[in-house]
């Protein structure tokens, strides 16, 4: 029989085991307590507006306006934020949208989203307290989806803004605006990423969100915990053109810079290098002899502009821009775009093995671009030549070069079905890269022998040009050299 010390002993012991048994589901429990988004709304939502715009005498579909085809499947990617209107095609005399916006200055200044006020004839903002104004356009930015607006009030609640730069995902964020209409509605969520660039939209590094964001919240401001206001949200992740879990917002330091221009000259300035620029794949690293891929890829300079006139050369692989590191393509248009013109800076880049770094004064943006519409040049199937990659090629005539304006390369006038690189017939092979060198291509013949000269595992890449366009186009290893 257990004596009754014994016995002391065994109940202390379980009675202590249990004890920091449930220490750590406590701990675990405290650290997991959600933050109280109460106060947070109820200070700010007051300098949270809602937009509605009026277009006289203009249909709207039912994309909202939305310039795109609506069978484009980029079109379901990436919709802007306006409500739709029942019943598709919408003949209405006025037009009316919906977004959200936010006060910034006492004296009425307020901001929004670009396409939120684009092509409207009136925009009308309404506050918490229900009063109303007619807003007047200061400015607009489309590339970075920035707009300025004016309301002849003052003593106005104003946001506090924040450092979208002192973000880290994990951190959790609020949203507040009028989705499909409901105003000052309010949803939280936590920041998913940072630095997203999305297509189309080469000027702002996005912050991306789980935040519910649906259409009428474009425009409105996302806060940190502190109240403070760290980007615009815009845009939306959607094939159903509601919230699906991915949200993006512009960053507030990027947008405020926008809004002072907006402010001072009524327009904002946007850097340009003129160059085409490209990702650069494993294969084409090995190809030019880069220790691993990134940077971005150099396919066709801009007669006279910018780039041309510092010496860089299409091949060229920038590797960093001003100091900054070029991990990506998508890196580079935003970096360029965000200074101002007329500034010199530093570009670090990879050329024929070597590093060089040259400087480059930045150019302006120009609204209107001149379009070239080049044709394809004549090919006849008599003069193409077999070649191991699974396409026939065959020289360019005087003519072609003449009309084409090169003075070198071979034109790929079939694709065997089932090739796994990316030419197609009409493109202009102009030059070959392999072991960190580049040749230029002058005919069939010379052609042929390169690739031949090709191991299965060297890697390759060939410079076309593709409907005056130039790229780079990777060898997929296992299709060069002698079989």
């Amino acid at each position: 029989m257990m004596n009754s010390g014994r016995l002391f002993r065994l109940t202390h012991l379980l009675m202590v085991s249990m004890f920091i048994g449930l220490m750590p589901y406590t701990a675990f429990a405290q650290s997991r307590v959600f933050p109280d988004f109460v106060e947070l709304a109820e200070k700010q939502s007051p300098s949270v507006v809602n937009i509605s715009t009026v277009q006289n005498g203009r249909s709207k579909s039912a994309a909202n306006g939305f310039p795109m085809d609506p069978s484009d499947p980029a079109f379901e990617i990436f919709r802007r934020f306006f409500p739709q209107p029942p019943g598709g095609m919408q003949q209405a005399p006025e037009n009316r949208s919906l977004g959200s916006g936010f006060i910034i200055s006492a004296d009425g200044y307020v901001m929004t989203n670009a396409h939120v006020i684009d092509g409207a004839d009136e925009v009308n903002v309404k506050l918490l307290d229900k009063r109303e104004f007619r807003a007047r356009v200061i400015g607009a930015d489309k590339r970075t989806d920035v707009a300025l607006l004016k309301i002849d009030a003052n003593s106005l609640p104003v946001v506090r803004l924040g450092d979208s730069s002192q973000l880290k995902p994990g951190e959790w964020v609020v949203a507040i605006g009028s989705p499909f209409g409901f105003e000052h509605s309010v949803t939280a969520g936590i920041v998913s990423a940072k630095g997203r660039a999305l297509p189309q939209e080469n000027y702002v590094p996005f912050i991306q969100t789980d935040v519910a964001i649906n259409p009428g919240n474009s425009g409105g401001p996302l806060f940190n915990l502190r109240g403070e206001v760290v980007g615009i949200n815009s845009q939306i992740f959607s094939r159903s053109g509601g919230f699906m879990g991915i949200s993006f917002a512009i960053p507030i330091d990027l947008a405020m810079d926008i809004q002072q221009q907006l402010r001072t000259r009524g327009r904002a300035s946007h850097g340009r290098m003129g160059v085409s620029i490209q990702e650069v794949t494993r294969e084409m690293a090995e190809s030019f002899g880069l220790p691993k891929a990134g940077g971005a890829l150099v396919n066709s300079i801009e007669p006279n502009g910018p780039a041309a006139r510092a010496g860089i050369e299409p091949g060229d692989v920038i590797l960093r821009f001003d100091g900054k590191p070029v991990t990506t393509s998508s890196d580079l248009p935003r970096m360029v775009g965000l200074m101002k013109p007329g500034t010199r800076a530093t570009v670090d880049l990879w050329r024929k093995g070597q590093m060089r770094n040259v400087m480059v004064t930045i150019g302006e943006f120009q609204d209107e671009r001149q379009a070239v519409n080049g044709k394809q040049a004549p090919r006849s199937a008599a003069e193409a030549t077999n070649n191991r990659l699974g396409i026939a090629v065959s020289d360019l005539s005087p003519e072609q070069k003449q009309q084409l304006r090169v003075n070198t390369g071979i034109m790929v006038v079939d694709v065997r079905p089932g090739g796994r690189i990316d030419l197609r017939p009409g493109d202009v092979i102009l030059a070959i890269a392999a072991r960190g060198e580049t040749q230029d291509i002058r005919s069939v013949q010379q052609f042929n022998q390169l690739m031949n000269m090709l191991e299965n595992r060297t890697a390759g890449t060939l410079l076309i040009r593709r409907s005056n366009v130039q790229i780079f186009v990777p060898i997929p290893q296992g299709q060069a050299g002698p079989r």
